[in-house]
């Protein structure tokens, strides 16, 4: 195994690469009582401690605290190099390597916690807060394993606590549009919905051999958290490809997707599936296929027919050609815009005549089909071929004005949280939500590791009918 960085090591490290200046970089279990900040809540403040803070971690720390009512307390990251980063912006921070230590020693000075890891971690982190009577946000998907979404959702009920996923675009104006639009039966009874990414949070290698030295400014241990223990190879964990393989992430599905079905899934008010089955490759036990589809069945609503189909596509390529995806003006069925994954910036390029959106979601009515891009552009109504003008549909519902501009889209998710915890509004994505919509994507990733089989899930005992399948609803924790 590599070996593991000690406090002595990483304190060298920062002392040699200059940022170790900051004075509280050193491991939080040998800071003196005089280096602790003082318990002081004054009325009206939250005091967040933010656990994960580079890559998204970092701007759920910039939309948090920009909110005026917020002292962000504690800044929390296995890599000393992050939390030298984000303290610079949070001087008066404390910090440290070890959420653990952090929710022991600062137990009364902290009133809701951020969780921005890796998807293995959310869970522990989340529930060991929530354990303290934490508020929590957390980002998506709200965990790794199924057993871990219910655990976090009962916990969060249990004890009446204010919670968040972190699915920004939920709060976004052409999301809550949609919803309305649908509800409203703008395209009768939905039957379909198809929704897809070409995105590949995949990976269909070899698991690599050997081991790398660990960065000195990295605690591999603490990383890898409860996880399986694991030998550091550079490019392959830490910091941005954990998405790819099964032991931390959960694929384009848990990502993208989690996205990407928040809005028909609110939209139509739907639980968990009855059956789940995904067409992809054999299962390689280290890394997610490349390409998946996922096709669901889900109990019917008020919103929807007798059931509901519901088929997920990611991967290099996807979606595939599909009578119910083509558009007016396509020239043929295989009319998905075919562009990189940063040719989508967020002023959201908008597809031409008859190309899909790269990515997005399609509504398919008694009445007509519902585009709904992701992201940033109105949904559009089709039938019999032609889009049809939806101006007054939207005008009844007083959105006002279309918002373009993700700096002041992007933090109202965030604020809303924070408005909540101080009981002046109300979560829309909290745990008794993000628990489903969770389960639903995770049962998508196991279906993976049974490729072309049809799994039939039951909500009330939550297993699979499938004995071999209930395996993966949850896993075992290492000691770290």
């Amino acid at each position: 195994m590599s070996k593991k960085i000690s406090n002595q090591d990483r304190r060298d490290f920062l002392k040699k690469s200059g940022v170790g200046a900051l004075g509280l970089l050193a491991a939080p279990s040998v800071l003196s009582a005089h280096e602790k900040l003082r318990a002081i809540k004054p009325d009206g403040r939250i005091r967040t401690a933010h656990i994960g803070v580079a890559n998204m971690g970092a701007a759920d720390l910039n939309d948090i605290s920009s909110h005026p009512q917020v002292d962000v307390v504690a800044l929390c990251d296995v890599d000393a190099i992050n939390l030298s980063t984000a303290r610079k912006k949070h001087s008066k921070a404390r910090v440290f390597f070890d959420y653990r230590v952090m929710l022991d020693e600062m137990a009364d000075e902290i009133d809701a916690v951020i969780v921005s890891t890796p998807d293995h971690t959310h869970a522990p982190a989340s529930l060991m807060a929530m354990q303290k009577d934490k508020h929590v946000y957390c980002q998506k998907p709200l965990t790794h394993y199924v057993s871990e979404s219910r655990a976090m959702k009962k916990m969060a009920q249990d004890k009446g606590l204010v919670t968040q996923m972190g699915i920004q675009v939920h709060s976004f104006y052409d999301y809550k549009l949609a919803t309305l639009l649908i509800q409203d039966g703008i395209i009768g009874k939905v039957h379909t919905v198809h929704a897809w990414s070409p995105k590949s949070w995949g990976y269909n290698g070899a698991e690599p051999e050997g081991e790398d030295p660990v960065p000195a400014q990295l605690d591999w241990n603490l990383w890898l958290g409860t996880s399986a223990e694991r030998s550091y190879k550079e490019g392959y964990y830490h910091p941005g490809n954990w998405r790819k393989l099964m032991d931390y992430g959960c694929g384009t599905l848990g990502d993208m997707g989690v996205h990407i079905f928040d809005t028909p899934y609110n939209a139509l008010n739907l639980d968990v599936p009855r059956t789940i089955k995904n067409e992809c490759r054999e299962p390689n036990g280290y890394g997610y296929p490349e390409n998946n589809t996922v096709t669901y069945e889900f109990p019917g609503t008020e919103y929807t027919g007798k059931s509901l189909k519901w088929i997920w596509y990611d991967g290099p390529g996807m979606p595939p050609s599909h009578e119910d995806l083509v558009l007016p003006g396509a020239k043929n069925k295989t009319n998905a815009k075919k562009t990189s994954q940063t040719d989508i910036s967020l002023d959201a390029k908008v597809a031409g005549e008859g190309e899909l959106p790269e990515q997005g979601a399609m509504f398919v009515g008694t009445k007509g089909r519902l585009l709904l891009p992701h992201f940033m552009q109105l949904p559009r109504k089709i039938v019999r071929g032609k889009y049809v003008d939806i101006s007054k549909d939207i005008a009844k519902h007083n959105l006002g004005e279309p918002v373009r501009n993700y700096a002041s889209e992007g933090p109202k998710h965030y604020h809303q949280f924070i408005d909540a915890c101080l009981g002046k509004d109300k979560c829309t994505a909290p745990f008794e939500y993000a628990a489903r919509l969770t389960e639903t994507i995770l049962l998508g990733v196991i279906a993976g590791r049974f490729p072309n089989q049809t799994l039939h899930w039951d909500s009330e005992t939550a297993k699979f009918a499938e004995e071999e399948a209930n395996q993966y609803l949850g896993g075992d924790y290492r000691e770290f």
